[in-house]
């Protein structure tokens, strides 16, 4: 089935931002093309939420319910989608963990090409062209894929949600997941109900000049104010002071939120990679002539144990 087509990617029964994001986002481009979007739930009792999908550009669902898509496994999503896609022109995917994960394993078994950590999307000659970074966000590529399906991951906090209204028409479709080779056995969330740093519009990070673990509950207690989320550096996380689940980098995550407020973090080329795309940058550093200055919106030359908990202070005052 030709046309263009987003995986949605969905949680405790809610589909995550980075699927509306991708809705919208695809909508632009089947505009552009004359088509029409159609999204792909690989899903377990999610039947009501699908239609509310039309709110974000998308005109049909295609709705899989089986026992084998409740928690997501690579194998039999990808096994699925591998069967429902084969004749698609466009795929996408929000560039989350689990995104980046399943467009590679469906790029190769459809044999063509995948384009991750999109920032901008276009049409140009019929096709879709994607700009994404490389060179640890120095370069930015234009990047057109010749095979079908084009596969493109879209870069979360990027893209705007945009609200169209309407119902999508929901088919329920069957969809094999085949050889399934692994099973989840448990899951493990994070407690207090943290957001996630893909998704977070405010990210405050810390880096080696924390000094300690116990010294992030100051930047805990800012985040809390501003509804955002706790990040840190890879040295913080080497030293043990934050799970890798919260490293932003390179070889971490890479964020756009709204505001990104680095405290004691120099700024390493690999960090910058992870976070440079921000939307507003403050750096809070002793050191004058860290590199993390020459990116940053604003620049704080000072003790981030004076400055942090006297903004927070501040932001306690706006209610």
């Amino acid at each position: 089935m030709a046309g263009v087509y987003v995986v949605a990617e969905h949680r405790d029964g809610a589909f995550r931002k980075v699927t509306l994001e991708a809705a919208s986002a695809a909508k632009k481009i089947a505009d552009e093309l004359g088509s029409e979007v159609t999204a792909v739930v690989l899903a377990s009792g999610m039947a009501d939420a699908c239609a509310e999908l039309g709110k974000y550009g998308v005109s049909k669902v295609l709705y899989a319910d089986d026992a084998a898509f409740a928690q997501y496994t690579t194998d039999a999503y990808a096994n699925a989608l591998a069967e429902l896609l084969k004749d698609a022109d466009v795929v996408v995917f929000g560039a989350s963990m689990q995104g980046k994960d399943l467009a590679g394993r469906l790029a190769a078994k459809l044999d063509t090409s995948v384009a991750v950590d999109c920032t901008a999307l276009a049409v140009e000659g019929g096709k879709v062209k994607a700009t994404r970074p490389i060179y640890a966000g120095k370069v930015y590529a234009d990047i057109v894929i010749n095979a079908k399906p084009q596969m493109v991951t879209l870069r979360p906090n990027v893209f705007d949600v945009v609200e169209v209204g309407g119902q999508a028409a929901v088919e329920t479709i069957s969809a094999a997941a085949g050889d399934i080779k692994t099973k989840v056995v448990d899951t493990v969330k994070d407690a207090g109900g943290k957001i996630d740093l893909t998704e977070a519009l405010v990210i405050i990070s810390g880096g080696r000049g924390m000094k300690d673990g116990a010294n992030f509950e100051i930047l805990e207690t800012l985040a809390g104010q501003l509804n955002g989320a706790v990040g840190a550096s890879r040295s913080a996380v080497d030293a043990g002071w934050r799970p890798h689940r919260d490293q932003v980098g390179q070889t971490g995550k890479v964020v756009t939120p709204n505001l990104y407020i680095a405290c004691g973090i120099s700024g390493a080329i690999q960090h910058l990679a992870g976070m440079g795309s921000s939307k507003v940058i403050v750096a809070i550093n002793k050191d004058a002539d860290a590199p993390i200055f020459q990116k940053a919106d604003f620049c704080v030359v000072a003790d981030l144990f004076d400055v942090v908990p006297a903004f927070t202070e501040e932001v306690k005052k706006l209610g």
